[in-house]
């Protein structure tokens, strides 16, 4: 392909075509075409008869002294473009300028783009260029791309958008898996594990230093968000910024005024709780918001909203009031307890602050401090001293429990903190293989704020560390309060249904056979579920099918010496 070298003053195939069209001979005008746009070098002339007597072709011979000054011409430029000769920019331009009309000639178009590279402020007009040819786009270094897209959001959101897309499949793979029996499956992997991921390296290398294209990625993020309340997004916004932050790109971390949280929230996670130094420090910053930067205030939020964050922050109040029972200590005597309150708050209320502009810290009820924690905390000393019963009385009947606070209950139907902390509390006492306390609390979650108990945030720990109170499940009577009072509540809902059949997928070998048939019934894909469910409800029928319980083993019998003994002769 000869397209453009007429452009650059060289013959290309116009000249070739009116040379043969009209010439005499030809094979002459070709002779001539040749010798006059070969190599001009006098020295050459004689070595050429002898590449023909070694039957090197003169194309063969050509195309490795392009590949070679190629080569030589894309390392100059490089040199150039890292050296710090003044005006090094602008010879680099100049050049450009010179054979960027042979951009499309296959041989010269890795030239023409490393030339581009180097240059950190392309032109306008090459841009366009770029951008109307798609061949041309798609083979256009990163570098380049980055100038594109800075002019081109929407292009940009197009290069994006799959990826967004991958990224929620693979949250939902992990959710939904039935890989391992780890109880902490989802929240178990390391922060700085998790953003090694394709996507977020993916996006990190698009977003480079280009403080604008990271903020387009976080506007992306923030309307996929309030659009369909996938807590992932958020998830993403703290991943990618703390990718660049362990590139040490300072030009995006210096200007993003959430960095050194996110910096000191992401060691948090990575330590799976909130010590009282970190609570402090992140007091600290939410407490430096100055008037007139309240909207940091959402960007804040919607980190706080990462389910990887909401579930520390929670683990962690859990925790913490544990060690405020053993010091006979209330929660409103606790300040590291009110920051992990406001952080939760902050996370939880994310969407709602996003969704009404309204850039204001909710406050935290009295109701929540005075009355709910300590009803919780009430809970956690019941657990502690049923525990101490079990072992004097030597008895483990599920029959001793007391009632559950009315005021708890009622204020889980109606606030997000209190929903989210029973819910903890429930992934506490399981995780502890505390059936009795399990037994108390279950049946009163089935209902809570914003249907919290059937999120998959909730689902999937509950049901993973379930799976490991195996022998719990030959028992009816906890059967029923698994499946009967919690579970079966909403299996109508795609995602329980896929939670209830993992769950059954670990446990279908202990459960009674009554109980089985039941639940096989009770979780048959209803009409609305989707191919998904109906997929993984047939694969765990056909893994029930094929189960062969191991056989009871008869004993054998033993031989006696006493049967050895001859039987004494009557007298």
């Amino acid at each position: 392909m000869m397209s453009g070298f007429e452009e650059v003053g060289i013959a290309g195939s116009v000249h070739l075509r009116e040379a043969l069209t009209n010439c005499t001979d030809p094979l002459q005008a070709i002779e001539d075409f040749q010798s006059e746009n070969g190599i001009l070098l006098p020295t050459l002339q004689p070595a050429l008869p002898l590449l023909d007597l070694h039957n090197i072709r003169r194309f063969e011979f050509h195309h490795s002294i392009m590949e070679e000054l190629r080569e030589k011409l894309i390392s100059r430029t490089r040199e150039l473009a890292n050296s710090d000769t003044k005006g090094r920019f602008k010879t680099i331009e100049d050049l450009l300028s010179k054979c960027f009309p042979l951009i499309r000639v296959q041989s010269i178009q890795p030239v023409v783009l490393s030339i581009m590279k180097c240059l950190p402020k392309i032109p306008e007009k090459y841009l366009t260029v770029l951008v109307d040819d798609r061949s041309l786009y798609n083979v256009a270094s990163i570098e380049v791309k980055q100038q594109i897209w800075q002019k081109n959001p929407s292009l940009f959101g197009d290069e994006v958008s799959p990826l967004l897309t991958d990224y929620i499949k693979t949250k939902e793979a992990v959710l939904f898996g039935s890989e391992t029996l780890n109880s902490h499956m989802f929240f178990h992997v390391a922060p700085k594990t998790r953003r090694q991921g394709h996507v977020v390296q993916k996006l990190t290398g698009m977003v480079g230093k280009s403080v604008k294209l990271f903020d387009m990625v976080l506007q992306f993020l923030r309307t996929l968000f309030l659009s369909t309340r996938n807590m992932h997004y958020c998830t993403l916004r703290a991943e990618l910024l703390m990718s660049l932050h362990d590139l040490e790109i300072h030009e995006i971390c210096a200007e993003d005024p959430c960095h050194k949280f996110t910096w000191t929230l992401d060691a948090c996670v990575r330590d799976k709780q909130v010590d009282d130094k970190k609570a402090k420090e992140l007091q600290g910053f939410l407490d430096g918001i100055r008037r007139g930067q309240e909207q940091v205030l959402g960007d804040l939020s919607m980190i706080l909203c990462d389910p990887f964050a909401i579930h520390t922050l929670a683990t962690s109040v859990i925790r913490h009031m544990t060690g405020l029972i053993n010091q006979d200590k209330l929660p409103r005597d606790s300040p590291d307890l009110t920051t992990l309150l406001r952080m939760l708050s902050l996370g939880l209320g994310a969407w709602d602050m996003l969704d009404s502009q309204h850039f204001k810290e909710p406050k935290l009820e009295n109701d929540l401090v005075l009355k709910f924690l300590p009803a919780l905390m009430g809970l956690l000393v019941d657990d502690q001293m049923r525990v101490v019963n079990r072992r004097l009385n030597d008895t483990s009947d599920l029959d001793d429990m007391k009632s559950v606070p009315a005021f708890l209950l009622k204020y889980i139907r109606r606030n997000r903190i209190g929903a989210t902390l029973i819910l903890y509390y429930v992934l506490h006492i399981t995780s502890k293989r505390n059936k009795d306390a399990l037994a108390r609390i279950l049946p009163f979650v089935v209902k809570t704020e914003s249907d919290l108990s059937f999120n998959d945030i909730f689902l999937h720990p509950f049901v993973a560390q379930l799976s490991l109170l195996l022998e719990e499940f030959s028992s009816e009577l906890f059967c029923e309060i698994i499946f009967d009072g919690f579970l079966l509540h909403g299996s109508s809902r795609e995602n329980v249904a896929r939670h209830s059949l993992r769950l059954v997928e670990f446990v279908f070998h202990k459960l009674p056979a009554g109980k089985l048939a039941k639940l096989q019934n009770a979780l048959e894909p209803k009409p609305e579920h989707s191919q998904a469910v109906r997929d993984l409800y047939g694969s765990v029928m056909v893994k029930i099918s094929a189960h062969t319980p191991s056989p009871t083993k008869v004993p054998e019998p033993i031989d006696s010496p006493l049967l050895s003994v001859p039987t004494p002769a009557p007298l």
